[in-house]
């Protein structure tokens, strides 16, 4: 065995499941994070694994979607992401939502208390020194711009960017309760939920219009010239942009009326504005798909027209940075090492995965991959049928180079699934099939593998 330690650069949730995942098979790890020395335009502390735009994990089904399955087949793998989301979850129906500063502690806390752990608390500003033998660069979309320099020369590659927006927060004891009320979509439970988790503030047609016609003509920030022409991910799109698109869009979209019911009112909902828990105590809720780059001023003044909310106040306005990442299937190899210098690889959103699960998830890969390179062990992939073998497929070489996006998982990416499904469950019949199949690929896949995190 190599004793020299690995390196990580960027202590986001795929820098911290790579570390986490590398010391567990018993390899020492240096983890490099330039916070609190080098802030930047979205963090605001300076914890480990620290959640900077929404805070969920998305739908937490395991049996009939993707992410879910994704969730399932981490915990599996020993992650620590998951056991401490599980650990801070917050009702939000049937998905997984945490309270982000439990959530950011508790990681914090297992690296500082790991004994192969080392975290050095300084930017790395440029190509990892040569004496690093192996290297695992998981900066993130905020990468500091020394590094992302070196990487683009390195590679020869301009990287890909698009704009990743935040969505206001409000304190609770603000809403007015006698107009909203609590409910989740069809009443839908979920790990943490009761089927009451989201507060939900009606419109009727007139005061939807009206809010529409204030959002779209509201005042927004400008952006910088070198951020001009940087395209939005569709998973992630600023409420400005969506209403843009179409005076109906939004009422198909984060505010759709759909399985939800007012108590106070005979009348059904034209629009729906839905706020989730954001932290343990119940406190505070961020408003679900509001990402926005509109000024302060004017965010207060539009989204206080929304029923329920105006006397809102306001912990954190939204706001908007731009999200970088390289052209992963051209230049990574099916172990996500850079095919030019193979002594450095690449995990989380840099690598062109969306989504913290979807990150974290490349940080497993990663910290495996690394760790059975330096104790002498062959490198076994995860299935292409599971969760996990999916999103690596997709951005070592399963997504078209020339087109290459950020991809959230979804069973897109999985190979087709054999057998005929028909009658009213055919969808969800399909599905199940698929998540089956993978955790059983799964369970075959860690029962043949030498190391076991």
């Amino acid at each position: 065995m190599n004793t020299k330690p690995i390196h990580i650069i960027g202590g986001g949730l795929a820098g911290s499941e790579a570390a986490w995942q590398i010391a567990q098979l018993g390899v020492p790890v240096v983890l490099h994070e330039m916070r609190p020395n080098v802030e930047t335009a979205a963090h605001k502390t300076d914890g480990l694994a620290e959640l900077v735009c929404s805070n969920s994990f998305r739908s937490d089904d395991a049996e009939h979607n993707a992410v879910g399955l994704l969730h399932e087949e981490m915990r599996r793998c020993n992650s620590l992401i998951m056991r401490e989301g599980d650990k801070a979850a917050v009702p939000a129906g049937g998905a997984l939502a945490v309270d982000r500063d439990i959530f950011s502690d508790g990681v914090t806390k297992a690296l500082e208390d790991h004994p192969l752990i080392t975290i050095e608390r300084s930017e790395v500003a440029g190509l990892p020194p040569e004496d690093w033998d192996s290297v695992i660069i998981a900066t993130g979309p905020l990468t500091s711009s020394p590094l992302a320099e070196a990487i683009k020369d390195l590679t020869g590659e301009d990287a890909l960017a698009f704009f990743d927006a935040i969505a206001p927060i409000i304190h609770k004891d603000s809403i007015n309760m006698e107009t909203a009320w609590f409910q989740s979509r069809y009443d839908k439970e979920g790990p943490a939920g009761s089927g009451k988790d989201y507060i939900n503030c009606p419109m009727n047609e007139e005061q939807y219009n009206a809010f529409i016609h204030e959002l779209v003509s509201a005042e927004y920030g400008e952006f910088k010239e070198w951020e001009k022409d940087t395209p939005y991910f569709d998973g992630c799109l600023p409420v400005e942009v969506m209403a843009s698109r179409g005076p109906e869009t939004l009422r198909f979209g984060p505010m759709k009326p759909v399985g939800l019911t007012n108590p106070h009112s005979d009348e059904r909902p034209y629009a729906v504005v839905q706020l989730r828990q954001d932290n343990a105590l119940g406190t505070l809720y961020n408003m679900v798909g509001f990402q926005t780059k509109m000024k302060y001023g004017e965010q207060s003044r539009v989204f206080k027209m929304i029923p329920g909310l105006e006397n809102a106040d306001f912990a954190r306005l939204g706001g908007l940075h731009r999200n970088t990442f390289i052209n992963s299937p051209k230049l990574l190899n099916e172990t996500l090492q850079l095919k030019t210098m193979p002594r450095i690889r690449f995990a989380g959103q840099i690598t062109g995965c969306e989504g913290y699960v979807e990150s974290a998830a490349i940080g497993i890969m990663a910290g495996r991959f690394a760790a059975a390179e330096k104790l002498g062990e062959t490198i076994e992939h995860p299935p292409a049928t599971t969760a996990l073998g999916a999103i690596l497929g997709h951005i070592t070489g399963g997504a078209d180079e020339e087109t290459f996006q950020p991809m959230n998982v979804n069973f897109g990416l999985f190979p087709p699934i054999e057998g005929k499904f028909r009658g009213k469950t055919k969808k969800m019949d399909k599905k199940k099939a698929y998540t089956t199949r993978a955790l059983n690929d799964l369970n075959a896949w860690l029962d043949t593998l030498k190391l076991s995190a």
